[in-house]
């Protein structure tokens, strides 16, 4: 396998992978009209690949007589940025990853949701995600609704090697494993885990002894990998041949497309807790309502459908990925397969184990660190 040049610019987010475009941010939809200019029959909608599924959005157009204009965005930065600067009033409802959901609370630019009026969308989630549910919330009041999650720690092929060896992220240092490690050069995703692994908490603001020890980790881990790849499909393939033991940084969102043709020996699991520190981060994605949108009660109904089991069902099996959903309900809709292919009996094992990703307060510095050592690393 080819080596990517290791001075090259990081991937964002781990879709501009999927979609290949690269850290454009978003791409525009054709058709998208402002909502000045909209009538209640019209809704402009911002969302990841998968959540425009004709399965899920035709229906909810024909029961509701409105047409929506879809807004694709490949990092969720990129697209809180879009709205943050004045986009918000185009909108009405958008879905990205659950920090920035809650972060339109603060930027005010969050339709706020009552958790009474939502109280049987809660009845059927999974305990862990039903109100009070603090990811999705600032200063007590619900920016949005859970809408998919997973889990990233190594992802393994049992048919190269054994899920015991990777209890820990040690055999990224191990001279045994050099030139077999994979990394993800997908933003903030490779550098958590390895930071968790140093000791230190990367969501808890850091001073400049932590962060250098970050940098020491990227720069040990670097020294022992192989590969630092933004692209999925040539990750997968190393994994699959066995030229990596693992793919670091990706987890789930790595696992399950492998998983869904077929490859049940290739799983994502989560180490076990050291220095105090839990080892996997649990990512989740949300739907939140824009302020303001032109017409609220459609706004809410189309919250209350992608949260609906039989939406929720078609949320998690998409073409490019499959993913878990919260709600509890949709469990009984998935076949034996499809949970296996979710690996629906590890997930709480995983939940409990893991951190909940958030915005870390020294991201940049983070990301610099790792774009410093991945050039001298070259």
């Amino acid at each position: 396998m080819q080596k990517r040049p290791m001075n090259q610019m990081f991937s964002p987010a781990r879709r501009d992978v999927l979609k290949g475009l690269g850290a454009l941010g978003l791409t525009g939809a054709a058709g998208l009209t402002p909502r000045r200019a909209r009538a209640a029959t019209a809704m402009n909608y911002m969302c990841w690949e998968g959540y425009d599924k004709a399965s899920i959005i035709d229906p909810f157009e024909a029961a509701n007589d409105v047409e929506i204009a879809i807004d694709l965005i490949t990092d969720s930065p990129g697209g809180f940025a879009k709205l943050a600067a004045g986009a918000w009033r185009d909108f009405d409802v958008v879905s990205s990853d659950s920090p920035w959901i809650q972060r339109m609370g603060p930027a005010a630019i969050a339709e706020f949701i009552e958790a009474a009026e939502f109280a049987d969308v809660y009845d059927g989630f999974y305990d862990q995600f039903r109100a009070p549910f603090a990811p999705l919330e600032f200063e007590g009041q619900i920016t949005g609704l859970p809408t998919r999650w997973g889990w990233v720690g190594p992802t393994v092929n049992t048919e190269y090697d054994s899920l015991e060896a990777w209890s820990s992220y040690d055999p990224c240092f191990d001279p045994a494993y050099k030139d077999k490690i994979c990394v993800l050069d997908w933003g903030d995703w490779p550098i958590m885990p390895m930071a968790l692994h140093a000791g230190i908490n990367p969501y808890e603001e850091l001073d400049d002894a932590a962060l250098n020890e970050i940098r020491l980790v990227l720069r040990a881990l670097f020294k022992n990998t192989r590969a630092v790849v933004a692209d999925l499909s040539v990750a997968q393939k190393g994994l699959m041949d066995g030229s990596f033991r693992t793919l670091i940084g990706g987890g789930t969102y790595c696992t399950s497309a492998l998983r869904k043709d077929g490859m049940k020996h290739i799983q994502s699991i989560v180490p076990e807790p050291r220095n105090g520190l839990k080892q996997g981060i649990i990512w989740m994605e949300a739907t939140g309502i824009v302020k303001d949108p032109v017409d609220l009660s459609k706004a809410k109904a189309l919250l209350r459908h992608l949260v609906s089991p039989e939406v929720a069902v078609e949320l998690a099996w998409t073409e490019a990925t499959c993913n878990l959903v919260p709600s509890k309900e949709a469990e009984a809709l998935f076949s034996d397969d499809q949970k296996d292919v979710l690996q629906m009996d590890y997930m709480w094992e995983a939940w409990d184990k893991s951190q909940f990703h958030n915005v870390a307060p020294n991201i940049d510095q983070m990301l610099e660190i790792w774009q410093q050592e991945l050039a001298a690393a070259n």
